[in-house]
């Protein structure tokens, strides 16, 4: 999604899905849809594909045109490829790119055949103000066939993929296949036939392309199944709304809202099996998930290497992210049962102990919550990459219009969100409006809207306050 994208998906006119539409949902694969990696080891634990067949495979999805070969084909070419070792991938991709490329042979001709033309008056008549239909028809012509032939042919294999089943999700591993071939040499046929595929991903997912569509008991069961194998024990569609955004055929996007009174704390206060609230006393939509709960993702991995790298620094170059008060409590909380030598060790030695073994300690609990707390906050608000919020997650909300509004303490104590986040979760506020301001001041200076709650871990309010006037 662009800045846009979730206001349009706010507003979005909610759609049932075409008969045409169901039908392709009933014929996706049974793949989950959790990550490449996943659908990548299902399907290359069968029989390994020779190279040539693959390569066939692929030469008749981008040659052949009676339906039913190309269907088939469509299906067999994926199958193929992921068979394919790693090598014999990087092998296709650069047959794909040199050999379907464009006819360059035949763009030459016709730019001569263009220069060679006389160039009509401004206004399109002669002398005699007689239109010069047919010297502009010439240009037309040529024009055209320009456009043609400046098409690579792996165009036709992108596009056929497109509109089948699944075909989205694996031509999104064949980039990341590409771009590790980038990442090792630098050839220019790959680099031109990543960009091309860029372009058709980006347009292909832009939002005017996407529909939204509301999942209910009445959608198709494979469609019900993927959901239940993504997220859930058992579907709660009584209680939650779900929705998916999708492309051509293909589900790209679960988004997980339940109808409730009040922002919740804690993620048990959305999934717990209470009567839920009902749509006409509802005043809050929490959206909590998006095709998977990820509460802040790469926070601890931040502070893990953060602590990691101040244990191996010369002193002098240490950053000692903690405060003197936090410091002191930290150590004083450990009493005589470690040697550590300072509070950043300590803090190491707690985050990477097994099993979390902290979070069974109401001290130790009690004396992490404002360093890490605040150590989030820092995270969230000053942690960038060229010039954008460094957590994949906040970047998605933040770049959508989205405040920071809350931090939630020990709000999800699952092993994934005390090893992503240390059981903190955030809460994104969208507001119709003030959603573009957001957005478009993200976007031009990387300024992230915060609630006071959240800049009040990292700075007094009294600055805080100062910094808004």
């Amino acid at each position: 999604m662009n800045k846009k994208g979730l206001a349009i998906l706010l507003r979005s006119k909610m759609r049932p899905l075409s008969p045409l539409s169901s039908n392709k949902v009933m014929q996706l694969e049974q793949a989950p849809l959790e990550g490449n990696k996943v659908a990548t080891q299902n399907v290359s634990s069968k029989t390994p594909r020779d190279f040539g067949e693959v390569r066939e495979s692929m030469h008749s999805v981008i040659s052949m045109n009676k339906k039913e070969i190309l269907d088939t084909a469509l299906s067999d070419f994926p199958e193929g490829y992921f068979s394919l070792s790693q090598e014999n991938r990087h092998k296709l991709l650069l047959v794909l790119a040199r050999e379907y490329d464009l006819n360059r042979t035949q763009v030459r001709e016709l730019m001569k055949q263009y220069i060679g033309l006389e160039i009509p008056n401004g206004d399109g008549t002669d002398d005699h103000g007689h239109e010069m239909e047919g010297q502009l028809s010439a240009f037309y012509r040529i024009e055209r066939n320009l456009r043609q032939a400046l098409q690579p042919m792996y165009s036709v294999l992108f596009e056929r993929l497109n509109t089948h089943p699944g075909g989205l999700k694996f031509l999104a591993t064949v980039r990341a296949d590409i771009l590790s071939i980038i990442a090792d040499e630098n050839v220019a046929s790959i680099r031109a036939l990543d960009s091309y595929l860029k372009e058709k991903l980006v347009t292909w997912l832009s939002p005017a392309n996407l529909e939204l569509h509301q999942i209910t008991w009445d959608d198709p069961a494979s469609l019900l199944e993927k959901i239940v194998h993504m997220r859930f024990a058992s579907l709660r569609l009584s209680r939650l709304k779900i929705w998916t955004i999708f492309s051509t055929a293909e589900p790209l996007i679960f988004i997980e809202v339940a109808l409730m009174k009040n922002i919740a704390c804690t993620i048990q206060e959305v999934l717990w099996h209470d009567p839920p609230t009902p749509e006409c006393e509802a005043t809050t939509a929490l959206f909590y998930s998006i095709s998977s709960t990820q509460p802040i993702p790469g926070f601890m991995q931040w502070l893990l290497s953060k602590l990691a790298s101040s244990e191996r620094s010369v002193p002098i170059f240490c950053e000692n992210i903690l405060e003197p008060e936090e410091e002191r409590a930290l150590l004083d909380a450990f009493g005589d049962s470690t040697a550590r030598k300072n509070g950043m060790e300590a803090l190491l030695y707690l985050l990477t102990s097994a099993n979390h073994e902290w979070t069974q300690s109401d001290r130790l609990i009690s004396e992490l919550k404002p360093i890490l707390l605040r150590l989030c906050a820092r995270y969230l608000l000053r942690e960038k990459k060229r010039g954008k919020a460094l957590d994949s997650v906040a970047n998605f909300h933040l770049q959508n219009g989205a405040m920071i509004g809350r931090l939630n303490w020990m709000a999800d104590r699952s092993e994934k969100g005390l090893g992503q986040s240390g059981g903190i979760m955030v809460n994104y506020i969208y507001s119709l409006e003030h959603i573009e301001d957001y957005a478009q001041a993200y976007f031009s200076t990387g300024h992230i809207q915060a609630s006071p709650d959240v800049h009040y871990y990292i700075e007094p309010l009294e600055n805080y306050e100062d910094s808004m006037n």
